[in-house]
């Protein structure tokens, strides 16, 4: 796992800057990079070419992104760069079409992924710990942080990539605790990189 494409998928907004999202992005590029890992870094704020996106993913052993939870999902931008790269990318290059074959056109869906390796997401969000995990917090109603996030590993799996552990900053903007966030950050890219 020496190949690692970094993408920050925070989208900037007049209430919400991208600050911790840039300084978690910065965090893991600068320990990729101290362990001698080839990085290479797309993000939402740049002009991108599918082309070079799609080989970004082929050419990784493990994509690593940052995102705010937004709405539930992740930042329109973010969603944008999903639909083209990972719609080109589903023509051949990334996955033969969405697995299915002639011969057994009801089986196998989502299975035609091309690609090896494993990703693995990190997460700023505006609800607490405590919204999650707990089936008397009636809005999330006892799902988990990846139940909600299901749909990104989903679309990895699409491609063959594997998951590793979620990392997630909680009540960022009500009650942020930066420094543990980055503490709990650190330890978690040492635990499984």
């Amino acid at each position: 796992m020496k190949n690692i494409f970094i993408i920050n998928g925070h989208q900037k907004y007049p209430f919400s800057e991208g600050k911790l999202n840039a300084a978690l992005t910065e965090k893991a590029e600068n320990y990729f990079k101290s362990n001698g890992y080839n990085v290479k870094k797309t993000t939402m704020e740049d002009n991108y070419d599918v082309n070079e996106e799609i080989e970004k993913f082929k050419w990784a052993d493990v994509v690593f992104f940052q995102t705010p939870l937004n709405w539930m999902g992740v930042s329109w931008s973010f969603k944008k760069y999903i639909d083209e790269v990972f719609s080109m990318g589903m023509m051949g290059e990334m996955s033969n079409g969405d697995g299915r074959s002639p011969e057994a056109p009801k089986k196998n869906y989502g299975l035609g992924g091309k690609l090896k390796g494993k990703y693995m997401m990190s997460v700023t969000a505006n609800a607490p710990k405590e919204a999650f995990n707990n089936p008397e917090e009636v809005f999330f109603n006892g799902i988990s942080e990846d139940d909600l996030l299901k749909p990104m590993h989903l679309n990895f799996k699409w491609f063959g990539f594997e998951p590793l552990p979620t990392f997630m900053a909680y009540d960022v903007m009500k009650n942020p605790e930066v420094e543990n966030d980055f503490n709990r950050f650190e330890n978690h890219l040492k635990a499984n990189f």
